[in-house]
């Protein structure tokens, strides 16, 4: 039987519609909350399609681009839903590039309108945008919206079409453009509710940059269930401080470099939460003692979760620790909505207890990298999405994370993973944080060189080693430590996660020591 076009046509739903919703429902609703202002649904709903009026009379239609750099405000949000509604992609771009990165970014897009706060117009200035219609927040933006009609725009986008463009960064090279699709982004939406727990009124704290996943994607979610979003400019501890103590939240992320000051700053205020169901991201990287006492101070179970930009919240973040609870097992429950397969170079599946890298197949998959048929050839070989990260499944089918594939220490004909070594060393209460590189060596090979973050300054190099002897085995072992001045040295990306190649600058001839 062929379907059927109508009921096909019938069965199409896109992001432009979710805001559609709670604007009639519940219109006097707060949507958005900066702390100075807010916007009703009704408000929010009016302004999304006057701007996608103003977009499409200077020339965006489907399938055409539109640039975003900005720090996070209303704006941002009012721009999804704009381009939503238009069948347009929202090109999220990266605010702490250098200029020719920056530059490379907005050419691999080519849009037809760039949006920018003025914080950024002297860098995009800079990077240049040839050929595109600058539009920037303030007067000029507020003027194309007071003259576009606040009418719906004809529904043209198809679940298929780019909804957005987010960057991807790797271990080397440039930036990708990773594209997600409405029904990406939708399917993305079930497993916030199906996995994550995000209910009707739900509020959320969307703190981390926007051009990020983990902020833009579940703010989105949010406004689709018809709660209210607090637009947080940064890592603004008082303000996330504030929130805690005042607002219920569904999940409040935490990520590496942002937790150490924020449990200090609750600490130091003895707040009493009001009400947060979930708390926490990246277990692996952030060390137990720290997630124990960041989940007690917020009375919130910690999220363990694994997740990309191209794959969404999968493909395992269905574990939570217990509030309070120091977690000796970082190993992940599966999340729904996806089938996965552990396989070797060749593609084949791995033996029970060998670690292999993930390939995944389900809805919530982004549709490739823009401008790159041969990574995407890679990465969607045998009709699976490829990862690039190394798990091993347990005995109870939990999913542990082993590491990068792409970062692997090779010594003496033994595969090391750095993560092995960063959890052996984190597990002691004394350290903060640690990173795990590789350094030549004439004898081996190559040798893991640890460089560790401590609470106790009294925690030096040989106690450390001492410590890490009674973890791993001997050829696991860093043939050097060196004790660095803080976290906040480390260089990471935007979700957080440290930039090991950059650390390896730092074998010679090392960063601040502590």
């Amino acid at each position: 039987m062929r379907p059927d076009p109508l009921a096909q046509r019938a069965a199409r739903s896109t992001v432009g519609e979710l805001l559609a919703d709670p604007a009639r429902r519940v219109p006097g609703r707060i949507a958005l909350d900066d702390g100075v202002r807010t916007l009703s649904y009704r408000a929010l709903d009016r302004r999304a399609d006057r701007l996608a009026n103003a977009l499409a009379a200077l020339g965006v239609t489907r399938g055409e681009r539109i640039a975003i750099l900005s720090e996070n405000r209303f704006e941002y949000i009012e721009a999804s839903f704009a381009a939503a509604r238009l069948g347009a992609v929202l090109c999220a771009q990266n605010w702490r590039l250098a200029r020719d990165e920056l530059a490379y970014c907005i050419g691999l897009v080519a849009p037809r309108v760039v949006l920018v706060s003025p914080r950024f117009e002297a860098a995009l200035a800079a990077a240049g945008a040839a050929g595109a219609t600058v539009i920037a927040f303030g007067d000029a933006y507020e003027r194309c919206l007071a003259e576009a009609a606040d009418t719906s725009p004809d529904e043209v986008a198809e679940p298929e079409d780019a909804l957005l463009v987010l960057y991807t960064s790797g271990t080397t090279g440039l930036p990708k453009g990773a594209a997600i699709s409405h029904r990406a982004e939708l399917a993305r939406m079930a497993s916030s509710r199906i996995d994550l727990g995000l209910v009707e009124g739900d509020g959320f704290v969307a703190w981390a940059p926007m051009f990020h996943m983990v902020c833009l994607e579940h703010a989105l979610h949010t406004l689709g269930m018809g709660g209210t979003v607090h637009v947080v400019d940064g890592a603004d501890i008082p303000r996330i401080v504030a929130l805690v103590a005042t607002v219920p939240q569904w999940w409040l992320v935490l990520i590496p470099g942002m937790i150490e000051p924020l449990v200090e700053a609750l600490r130091d205020a003895g707040v009493r939460p009001a009400g947060i169901r979930l708390a926490g991201a990246l277990a692996d990287l952030v060390p137990p003692q720290t997630i124990a006492e960041a989940s007690l101070l917020l009375q919130a179970p910690w999220f363990n979760t694994f997740g990309s930009t191209e794959t969404g919240m999968l493909p395992a973040a269905g574990g939570r620790f217990a509030i309070g609870e120091v977690p000796t097992r970082m190993a992940k429950l599966h999340n729904s909505l996806y089938r996965w397969r552990l396989v070797d170079a060749d593609d084949r599946d791995v033996a029970p207890g060998e670690p292999g890298e993930i390939a995944l197949r389900g809805p919530t998959l982004f549709s490739g990298y823009l401008n790159a048929d041969a990574v995407n050839a890679e990465a969607f070989r045998g009709g699976w999405f490829h990862m690039g990260d190394l798990f091993v499944e347990e005995p109870d089918g939990r999913l542990s994370f082993v590491d990068r594939s792409k970062y692997l220490i090779k010594s003496g004909g033994e595969n090391i993973y750095p993560m092995e070594i960063e959890r052996a060393l984190m597990a002691d209460p004394r350290v903060a944080e640690a990173v795990v590189v590789r350094r030549r060596d004439a004898r081996w090979g190559e040798v893991p060189v640890a460089f560790v973050a401590v609470h106790d300054p009294g925690a030096d190099a040989a106690s450390l080693m001492q410590a890490c002897r009674e973890r791993l085995s001997s050829y696991k072992l860093p043939r050097e430590i060196r004790v660095v001045a803080s976290p906040e040295v480390f260089p990471r990306s935007t979700s957080g996660k440290v930039q090991r190649t950059l650390v390896e600058a730092w074998l010679e001839p090392g960063p601040p020591a502590g």
